[in-house]
């Protein structure tokens, strides 16, 4: 057994909290489920407690998910956690690493900042440049800046609707999300994919293949794992996005399209099943032994 104590950080019952937990427990005999919303943060003592535990005397935390749902509220968990890391624990990925992620806007803010190909996109706050946009695409994607999973996302065709219930369904997004992030709609061939790195190198990818009821490739929506080789300029190009964040894990989400690849994103909070069921490949494992490697070379 590694003497080492890592807490996990991430949704108590969820099977990727779950098997990353057992992975290190089983390297190590310790086994710590941390839920942020049980976290408190003393300052006087400038410590961070859950549930009886000193999280900063811990050697480890691995951020696997600080909240269920993505939401500016995980700005406050992730800043808390920085209580551990100035204490000197290990906190994987860092949290400067997380926090440029937070958002969808700050991923897209340092693709572009290094030539990533991406969907073609428009971010503004001005109403009538967004429409001016959907006309041009034809076929667009209305993001929230804080989902996962396409959960809030809205589908615009302007060959199916009118351009007054176009312009209706955007004024109803731009209430609830005032600075839009709008996408044309790639032709996905029916899938795209998850690039797997740990440590920054490349472990694995799956396909998520949709169902022929939904625009989006999510296992959500009905979409399935499935097996996919890519050809090495297309893992160069994953490691090249993932490259600028720093992250100990990450799945870089591509598209094959007619135009070539695309990035849509690069997760800081990437799953383990996908690795699993589709590209039979034990990723949790894998981030485990990455996690005990890194602090044995720091001692």
């Amino acid at each position: 057994m590694l003497n080492k104590k890592i807490g996990v950080i991430g949704i108590p019952g969820k099977w990727s909290t779950e098997v990353l937990a057992d992975r290190l427990e089983r390297a190590s005999g310790f086994r710590l489920v941390i839920d942020m919303a049980k976290v408190v943060f003393d300052v006087q003592t400038h410590a961070l407690f859950f549930e009886g535990h000193n999280l900063c005397e811990l050697d480890g935390i691995v951020v696997k998910k600080v909240t269920q749902d993505y939401d500016r509220h995980m700005w406050d968990r992730i800043e808390l956690l920085r209580v551990a890391e100035d204490a000197g624990v290990k906190i994987f990925s860092p949290c400067s690493a997380i926090l440029q992620l937070v958002n969808r806007l700050g991923c897209t803010v340092t693709l572009s900042k290094h030539a990533i190909p991406m969907p073609k996109t428009l971010v503004t706050e001005n109403i009538d440049e967004a429409l001016r946009f959907v006309r041009d695409c034809g076929q667009v994607v209305l993001k929230p800046m804080f989902s996962t999973k396409a959960r809030g996302m809205t589908l615009l065709d302007t060959s199916n609707s009118p351009i007054d219930t176009i312009q209706s369904q955007l004024n109803d997004f731009h209430t609830r999300n005032p600075m839009l992030y709008i996408q044309q709609k790639a032709s996905l061939r029916g899938q795209d994919l998850g690039m797997v790195f740990v440590g920054g190198n490349y472990l694995c990818t799956y396909a998520r293949v949709s169902s022929k009821d939904s625009w989006n490739t999510t296992i959500e929506s009905g979409g399935k794992y499935a097996f996919f080789e890519p050809e090495p300029s297309l893992i160069e190009l994953g490691k090249k996005a993932q490259a600028p964040f720093g992250l100990d894990f990450t799945t870089v989400d591509i598209a094959l399209t007619d135009a070539g690849p695309i990035v849509f994103e690069v997760s800081a909070f990437g799953g383990f099943k996908g690795a699993l069921e589709g590209a039979r490949v034990d990723a949790a494992a894998a981030y485990s032994e990455h996690i005990f490697t890194s602090l044995e070379r720091l001692q």
